[in-house]
């Protein structure tokens, strides 16, 4: 049985989930235009890592217990809506730069444990990617899918996730682009800061929502 049919449809609906604005998006962006193209990339391999614990509990159906399991999926909205605030009023706090010269740029120094940790648990708290990945390995692919193959669709969903992650941040941070926009990028902290905040009150909102239910 081929399942490329199978494998295309996954992969199409990865890239239009993957490429959305939402909070990896943000924390990359941030990152790569705040403190340089080297911790984007540490962002980026901590978000990939973060899809492995996707990929590894959907596998083994976690997902799905998660999912019916009231008071850990609220838990899990919680503390990762709680987190996403708390990143998003440090970066709300930035200050205005100055203008860049080519030695300072090239002298960023980037805290990459930093930058990986905090790309590695914004993703592994987004219980948006949970519902992607129980969504994708309950409905789009089907029971009879043997293992191996589902495993080889989760190594294809962990590499796609980091490679479009590292082109982002190496997108924005071009020499030419990144000097011009360095003074501004207090700016851009701002408004990623704004963008977490907001989506931090939404996951509460719905946690208060599910709540009111019960």
């Amino acid at each position: 049985m081929s399942y490329w049919s199978e494998f295309l449809t996954i992969a199409l609906i990865h890239l239009f989930a993957v490429a959305s604005p939402g909070p990896d998006f943000a924390v990359v962006s941030r990152y790569s235009l705040s403190f340089g193209r080297k911790a984007g990339y540490w962002v980026a391999l901590g978000i990939a890592t973060g899809i492995i614990i996707h990929v590894a509990y959907s596998l083994v159906g976690v997902a799905l217990i998660i999912h019916q399991t009231p008071w850990l999926y609220q838990t899990l909205l919680v503390v990762g809506a709680l987190y996403l605030g708390f990143i998003g009023t440090q970066a709300i706090k930035a200050k205005p730069r100055t203008t860049m010269s080519s030695d300072e740029f090239e002298a960023i120094k980037p805290k990459k444990r930093k930058a990986f940790i905090v790309g590695f648990i914004t993703n592994g708290l987004n219980v948006k990617a949970t519902l992607f990945f129980l969504t994708l390995f309950t409905t789009i692919i089907a029971p009879e899918t043997p293992f191996s193959v589902k495993f080889g669709y989760g190594v294809y969903l962990v590499i796609a996730t980091g490679a479009w992650f590292l082109f982002l941040t190496w997108l924005l941070t071009q020499p030419a682009i990144f000097k011009r926009v360095w003074r501004y990028s207090h700016w851009v902290d701002r408004a990623m800061g704004l963008a977490l905040i907001l989506l931090s009150a939404k996951l509460l909102w719905e946690w208060f929502l599910l709540i009111e239910l019960i």
